[in-house]
């Protein structure tokens, strides 16, 4: 499922030196703007302990994680919306993507510049969030201009609807919100609004980059991130960047572990902002298991049964007859296919079946 998270933030907050933790592409990492000119596509492995638990009771031939993929895009300054810096590209490339991860510089470092002078991450949050929301505008506007004269003196009720949400849409805008914050009722609403494809509707987390002191309580900086962010539909999560290089550089599981220890982190940041995207892309996890694989498969949160068979492929979905589940849990406790089914642990379920993170599923179809 090719859906994307999009690196953003003002240049030299240390996009691409998480962007090469994250997936060891090798973007060019360097003390100036604009050195991560075209976007770099990585295609990150989701850690997932449940697929080991499944792989010690199966014993497959391999194990195939669950993946995100994560764009690397150039440093935006302010005027973007203008076309200064890189901003017509940075903007192309941040609307292809279904989620946006912010990065902030909360760390002093003298040794790497800040396009603005100094820090401050709730005003390099404020640049960024401008010019997504003058794009924002500017596509609003040329969409009211179209529709108002129909949705005012004809009959045309999609007209109508379309003026309504475009109206909610530039008021938020025009007080300095984004378009996320505005909420809509109505299935015809909430899908005119998702058709729009605004810049400031992609859901957002925050990612504090902080000093290796900071790693694991935070700092003032972050204090002051939170504090802006708090009536925002968003989530914040903190990362020391070149911590998480260091502890790339490290071979084995074992010496990774002992170092996260030693700073007092029981995992990554890395690990923890994966998970997140994740999440912020409104994907989970369902897993087949067989001794030629466990896998994990990834889908949209609510989908159905026949949908989630078609992620494995089109024919299952289009014959689907029903689906064999087991609850994860269920499958760990009894140590198994076979024991769940002695024990009655396995649902025959239809095609109704909203899929749960975790399901062990097993697909009956004919095509």
């Amino acid at each position: 499922m090719a859906l994307q998270c999009g690196i953003v933030g003002l240049p030299n907050v240390g996009k691409s030196t998480l962007f090469n933790c994250l997936s060891n592409a090798k973007a060019q990492s360097a003390n100036f703007p604009f050195c991560t000119i075209e976007p770099n596509v990585g295609v990150i492995t989701v850690p997932d302990e449940r697929l080991n638990r499944l792989a010690e009771i199966v014993n497959p031939q391999r194990i195939v994680p669950a993946t995100v993929e994560i764009v690397d895009i150039a440093g935006l300054v302010k005027g973007a919306s203008k076309g200064e810096g890189l901003g017509n590209k940075f903007l192309a490339n941040i609307r292809e993507t279904d989620a946006i991860i912010h990065v902030l510089r909360c760390f002093d470092d003298p040794n790497v510049v800040h396009v603005d002078g100094s820090v401050n991450p709730v005003r390099d949050k404020e640049i960024i969030d401008y010019e997504l929301q003058l794009k924002d505008l500017e596509t609003i506007d040329s969409r009211i201009t179209r529709v108002q004269k129909q949705a005012q003196t004809g009959g045309d009720k999609a007209a109508k609807l379309q003026y309504e949400v475009l109206s909610r849409y530039k008021e938020a805008l025009e007080q300095g919100k984004a378009a996320r914050t505005v909420k809509f009722d109505t299935k015809d609403e909430q899908k005119c609004a998702h058709d729009l494809f605004l810049l400031t509707n992609k859901p957002v987390l925050y990612v504090c980059n902080v000093d290796d002191k900071s790693a694991v309580t935070g700092n003032s900086y972050v204090e002051q991130v939170r504090e802006a962010v708090k009536d925002e539909d968003a989530e914040i999560l903190i990362v020391a960047a070149q911590t998480e290089s260091e502890i790339a550089e490290f071979e084995t599981y074992e010496e990774r572990q002992m170092f996260l220890e030693e700073i007092g982190l029981k995992e990554s940041g890395v690990s923890r902002l994966i998970r997140a995207a994740f999440h912020l892309l409104n994907l989970e996890t369902y897993f087949t298991a067989g001794p030629l694989e466990v896998r994990a498969w990834t889908y949209l949160k609510g989908s159905k049964a026949p949908q989630c068979a078609g992620v494995i492929h089109s024919d299952f979905e289009k014959g689907f007859i029903r689906a064999e589940v087991i609850k994860y849990d269920d499958y760990i406790a009894l140590g198994g296919e076979s024991q769940c089914r002695e024990a009655g642990k396995i649902g025959i379920e239809g095609k109704d079946y909203v899929v749960q993170d975790g399901d062990i599923m097993h697909f009956r179809f004919n095509v």
